[in-house]
């Protein structure tokens, strides 16, 4: 018997887990959310809050097959918001401090932090080493809450919430490659205070009143 899988979250599903949103097929489903989209958004509120930064990076894993249409999603919204964006890639750990010792060299004024597995479990070391190098840092809400800057990301609670409705379905007899994979439909912008005051920066009050969480 195949088990049923159902995804609570997890970022760009369609490449490699399922055939198609509408149709899954398989034994998968539940929700996803798509980096390319995740980070040119994460761009655009660190230039709303950094308007006088000109220079800013993109910390990502190159191994990991959703980089390619991340980067290349990125590169027009860094050119519309006339950013100079620069790519970072990190494959493990042993590679973060070398990254952020190399932006700071390069006067990197911001670095958006694009979602991958290996990257999300090293959020405390990533939050160190922005603040050991006073780079302002966007990311998903655990980056936030370990002392980066800034985050926009999926809100989990929600879509837990939501993965219960696709269990109680799969509970009553659907099957899970018919259940059509939903979007990540919630999003939370979380605000660290105490990082900003450390870096000299006040938000504006543009991003202050979209703040869903505040870190004081």
């Amino acid at each position: 018997m195949t088990i049923p899988i159902v995804m609570a979250i997890a970022g760009d599903a369609v490449l490699g887990l399922v055939a198609s949103l509408a149709r899954p097929g398989g034994n998968i489903t539940g929700s996803t959310f798509f980096n390319p989209e995740l980070a040119a958004k994460r761009l655009e509120l660190l230039r709303e809050t950094l308007p006088r930064v000109t220079r800013v990076a993109a910390l990502m894993n190159p191994d990991n097959p959703a980089m390619g249409p991340t980067r290349r999603a990125m590169e027009p919204a860094a050119q519309a918001l006339k950013l100079d964006l620069q790519l970072f890639d990190v494959r493990g750990p042993a590679d973060f401090e070398g990254a952020f010792t190399a932006m700071a060299a390069k006067r990197i004024g911001g670095v958006v932090v694009v979602e991958d597995g290996m990257i999300n479990v090293n959020v405390a070391v990533i939050a160190g080493l922005a603040a050991k190098t006073r780079l302002p840092a966007i990311g998903l809400p655990e980056l936030a809450e370990a002392g980066g800057l800034m985050a926009y990301g999926v809100s989990y609670s929600d879509a837990y919430r939501r993965a219960a409705v696709f269990v109680d379905k799969i509970l009553k007899g659907a099957k899970p490659g018919d259940l059509p994979i939903e979007r990540a439909a919630k999003f939370e912008t979380v605000l660290n205070l105490k990082t900003a005051k450390a870096l000299g920066i006040k938000f504006p009050q543009s991003i202050l009143v979209r703040a869903d969480r505040v870190i004081e």
